[in-house]
């Protein structure tokens, strides 16, 4: 591989040579690879979801909800860019890493290269609100605005989210209500009970991605002062709270029926759950990299297929 003069982070964030990945730094691969497309069911998730919920009150219109998936996927590109930038600068990504590599620590792409893809995803997502914002008026402004402001905010900013132990209840407030229930808003100018109940089993679950990333990580972060609630609490507490989200989705009928629609379609998605028991067995049991790196994907499309399967589900309701 050519690295030319592009080197990798040390813990101190200064620079040392690079990690042998087979990919050409400053390539198509490389900014893919920068992207995480495995974490894009996190954003696409909620939007469906929320979409199926503006069609089961016949509020369903194709443009808002083509524009807020595409807002939705660049604000995570965003964010995905701004956690490698951020977590380079402060020293949490280092050559001790377990986890998928990331791009500037491995410098498949310099800082600055980074931080400029971050820009262009958050500009674009701003271009999707604009849009939004001339059918919805200023709630999406203000939601987009504390999308992005979030999404940066996570691993940057002089009060990083995710090395405050914070970081569990931003993805859960923003990739299930802000996201279901702002996708519902853009295209019924009104937000339903079924929206907000759609919202709690998918923050759960996309909160799982962050803990298994957090139970993988808890030791490395621990030295790099990135305070996790497992780095804070200990790998059994980051195991509990990976069960216990599960359960939260598993009671979706329950939360349907609280908002007042009862129905078996609910159960629907009911069907996707024993595609936990593998993740859920590896976070459980495991600590190297390439195994809970393996339960990251599958917690990955958990979520995805749960969306699907409760998207047709409130549909058919």
């Amino acid at each position: 591989m050519k690295s030319g003069n592009r080197t990798s982070a040390s813990s101190s964030g200064t620079l040392s040579p690079p990690v042998a990945t087979g990919i050409r730094p400053g390539s198509v691969s490389a900014w893919i690879l920068g992207a995480r497309l495995r974490t894009l069911t996190a954003a696409a998730a909620p939007v469906l979801v929320g979409t199926a919920c503006a069609w089961q009150i016949g509020s369903f219109h194709f443009g808002p909800a083509f524009a807020a998936l595409l807002g939705s996927l660049f604000i995570q590109i965003g964010t995905n860019f701004a956690n490698d930038y951020s977590d380079f600068k402060k020293g949490a990504d280092t050559n001790d890493r377990i986890g998928p590599v990331r791009v500037t620590q491995s410098a498949l792409l310099k800082p600055t290269e980074v931080k400029s893809g971050m820009i262009a995803c958050f500009g674009a997502a701003t271009v999707c609100g604009a849009y939004l914002a001339t059918i919805a008026g200023w709630p999406v402004i203000a939601i987009g605005v504390l999308s992005i402001l979030s999404g940066y905010a996570y691993t940057g900013g002089p009060l990083p989210l995710g090395y405050n132990g914070l970081g569990d209840l931003f993805v859960f407030l923003f990739f299930g209500f802000v996201a279901v229930c702002g996708t519902v808003f853009v295209q019924a100018l009104s937000v339903p009970m079924i929206a907000v109940a759609a919202s709690i089993p998918i923050g759960s679950l996309a909160t799982n991605i962050l803990v298994v990333n957090n139970v993988r990580d808890c030791e490395t972060d621990r030295r790099a002062g990135k305070g996790t609630l497992p780095a804070r609490l200990g790998r059994g507490f980051g195991r509990s709270q990976y069960v216990a989200l599960l359960i939260v989705a598993a009671l979706t009928p329950l939360w349907f029926a609280l908002a007042g629609l009862r129905s078996p379609w609910t159960a629907l998605p009911l069907l996707a759950i024993p595609l936990a028991v593998p993740a859920a067995r590896a976070v459980l049991t495991r600590t190297d990299g390439p195994t809970l790196n393996d339960a990251l994907t599958r917690t990955a499309k958990l979520l995805f297929v749960f969306g699907i399967l409760l998207s047709v589900g409130i549909v058919l309701a």
